[in-house]
């Protein structure tokens, strides 16, 4: 798996807190281990939502929402199991079969919804994940153009 070679990407916290939105990067750890990126989510602060967007290497990208009963997650390409550890860790925690070899499908697995209570409903998200012509950042930033905080969004990667 990719977890021997360098991963690249970024990955995102979003905290939606007094009406306002704020975005701080991750620990690029967060991208090669699920429980990293989830642990750094829940040591955050905060009275209101708070959710991670993790970018790996113009592939595929995950969306992780720590809660006291457990993470929710979308990962935008199923497949991506077969070649990462974070994308594995992904179906794991979901109980999902990863794919086999020779599918060379597309798929989401997980929460569609995961952001429906900040405008953005399932059927859309589903939308912009089969975007498959886009990397991974261009499809995170028409999440986050959705939600309400694409600006806050875009001045963070523009920093990374």
């Amino acid at each position: 798996m990719a977890g021997q070679e360098a991963i690249t990407g970024f990955a995102v916290a979003v905290v939606r807190e007094d009406g306002r939105w704020r975005c701080s990067q991750l620990d690029t750890g967060a991208l090669a281990e699920l429980d990293a990126a989830i642990t750094e989510l829940a040591k955050m602060r905060s009275t209101g939502a708070v959710f991670g967007l993790l970018a790996v290497d113009d592939e595929f990208f995950v969306i992780v929402r720590p809660s006291p009963r457990g993470a929710s997650l979308l990962l935008s390409d199923a497949a991506a199991a077969l070649d990462y550890d974070i994308a594995a860790d992904v179906l794991d925690l979901l109980r999902v079969d990863p794919p086999e070899e020779d599918d060379d499908a597309i798929w989401p697995e997980g929460d569609l919804e995961i952001l429906a209570d900040f405008g953005l409903p399932g059927a859309e998200l589903e939308v912009i994940v089969g975007e498959v012509d886009r990397y991974p950042d261009e499809q995170l930033l028409m999440i986050a153009q959705r939600c309400g905080f694409g600006d806050e969004f875009a001045k963070l990667l523009d920093e990374v």
